[in-house]
């Protein structure tokens, strides 16, 4: 069983009213989209009928138009052979193919108001089948970005992210501590030239200081031997 009953049904159809009271929204709107691309099938299959029956029908108007014309004749000429009755005859059936002609008129122009309000409805029904369309690719575009958020969350509260995280630090840290013994072996090795020149400079302090307190002490010394 359809979404819809009858044409108009859908041409004032509310897609959005349908899916929010719809349980699973994406299979309505695939199932509204097939309805309204079998309804405008249908609908352009019947238009294709009327438009082959409004030729048809005009053609059966242009022979009759020709028949009321050559009745005509047949009365003209009667009348010219001193024929009234024949001529009355030919009036009469002129008369009966003009009663045809002019039902097949009205019939014409229905045809014709039923094509003009079949375009109508074609045009709308596209409209809604473009909107249907739409609104199925954004529950499509939603379902997938809700799909992603959800592998993304799965994936920031999976235990075996953090087990690997933990096994990253514990390797890092082993490196920290091989790097720390390299570094070990480096301590007390062959002297930079800074080193040495600051030792230079080390030594020269003190050796100022000595002969500082050399001094002091031999000037002390000479004070007690005056006394």
């Amino acid at each position: 069983m359809g979404i819809f009953s009858r044409m108009t049904d859908i041409i004032n159809s509310n897609i959005n009213a349908i899916l929010d009271r719809a349980e699973e929204p994406e299979k309505i709107i695939r199932l509204i989209i097939q309805e309204m691309e079998d309804t405008l099938v249908e609908v352009r299959t019947t238009a294709a009928k009327m438009i082959a029956e409004k030729k048809e029908i005009g053609r059966k108007l242009d022979r009759l138009q020709d028949a009321q014309a050559d009745w005509e004749r047949r009365a003209e000429l009667a009348l010219e052979k001193g024929r009234e009755n024949l001529a009355k005859g030919a009036l009469l059936e002129k008369a009966k193919v003009a009663d045809t002609a002019q039902l097949l008129q009205d019939e014409f122009l229905q045809v014709e108001a039923a094509l003009e309000q079949g375009e109508v409805d074609i045009t709308k029904l596209q409209t809604k089948l473009k909107e249907a369309k739409a609104k199925q690719k954004a529950l499509e575009t939603r379902h997938a970005n809700a799909g992603s958020r959800l592998k993304v969350r799965r994936t920031l509260y999976d235990g075996r992210v953090e087990d690997a995280m933990a096994r990253f630090e514990m390797m890092e840290k082993k490196l920290d501590e091989a790097e720390g013994k390299v570094e070990a072996y480096d301590l007390g090795g062959s002297k930079t030239l800074a080193d040495e020149i600051a030792e230079l400079e080390a030594e020269s302090a003190i050796e100022a200081d000595l002969a500082a307190l050399k001094k002091k002490m031999a000037k002390g010394a000479a004070k007690k031997a005056a006394k």
